[in-house]
């Protein structure tokens, strides 16, 4: 029986076998996909369909591929679901996010090594009491990529730790706004307590995604803002500028080619 599924290019992305590298770099915004190919080598558009924009080149000799995963769970799993099926077995996202813990500041770095799921497409793929984790061996190699483009400035540091992933935008920045805003602000306020770093709204899904198929995971942020800092009416930056973040994970992935290599 024919199926929408059949075909040698996958139903999403459009791409196919051959064309994706192990390692794949996830950004939300399709415009921001050949800004990151430029730091590869031969890289070239394979394909474009809807908000997946994947391009593919060379790193260290080894195929690296960008693909971006518009905004949200439901197309960022997408997509890790398709690249897995056309070669890929590591995947770093490199997003923006709001900031929350007040160490935050806008212009920060934050490397997701867990993320809340807040969001509903993790409940299709793990037990609703299974974490949303990152790969040690991503996060080690963000870390040290990271140590070398921060100070200890701020809107310059970088930081480890929890992340929040939502569906709503509008959720966070205008709860009030929400017939369920008071369940809202006190979910909010109770990660705030426990140190969660910044909010955003892919990394639970990416990672959820990634552990189902036993594929690596992991992620740097830019915090392009604090709303905690905000509202308590303390200094901060606001910044759109996602340069640190992207040699982080490019140099991150440059560390990963070389002990993968030395496993061999």
């Amino acid at each position: 029986m024919a199926s929408i599924m059949d075909g040698e290019r996958q139903f999403h992305i459009k791409a196919k076998q051959g064309e994706i590298g192990r390692y794949c770099i996830l950004p939300g915004d399709e415009d921001r996909v050949p800004v990151i190919a430029a730091y590869l080598e031969n890289a070239k558009q394979i394909a474009k369909n809807r908000e997946f924009n994947v391009y593919t080149g060379y790193l260290n000799g080894e195929m690296v591929t960008v693909c971006s995963t518009g905004i949200g769970g439901p197309s960022a799993a997408i997509a890790v679901e398709e690249l897995v099926k056309c070669g890929a077995d590591t995947f770093i996202r490199v997003g923006t996010s709001g900031g929350i813990d007040l160490k935050v500041w806008g212009g920060d770095l934050v490397i997701a090594s867990a993320a809340i799921r807040g969001e509903g497409t993790t409940y299709e793929y793990l037990p609703k009491d299974y974490p949303a984790v990152a790969d040690f061996e991503v996060i080690e190699a963000l870390k040290s990529s990271a140590e070398t483009l921060s100070s200890d400035e701020d809107g310059n540091r970088y930081h480890i730790g929890v992340v929040h992933s939502k569906d709503s935008f509008y959720g966070e920045v205008e709860p009030d706004n929400s017939p369920v805003g008071e369940d809202i602000k006190y979910r909010w306020d109770a990660y705030l307590k426990c140190g969660c770093l910044t909010s955003e709204m892919e990394c639970a899904a990416v990672y959820a995604a990634s552990i189902a198929r036993r594929a690596r995971c992991g992620a740097v942020l830019t915090a392009i803002w604090n709303v905690e800092r905000s509202k308590a009416g303390l200094p901060d930056n606001i910044t759109n500028d996602s340069t640190r973040a992207i040699k982080c994970v490019i140099g991150a992935i440059e560390r990963l080619i070389k002990a993968d290599k030395a496993k061999k």
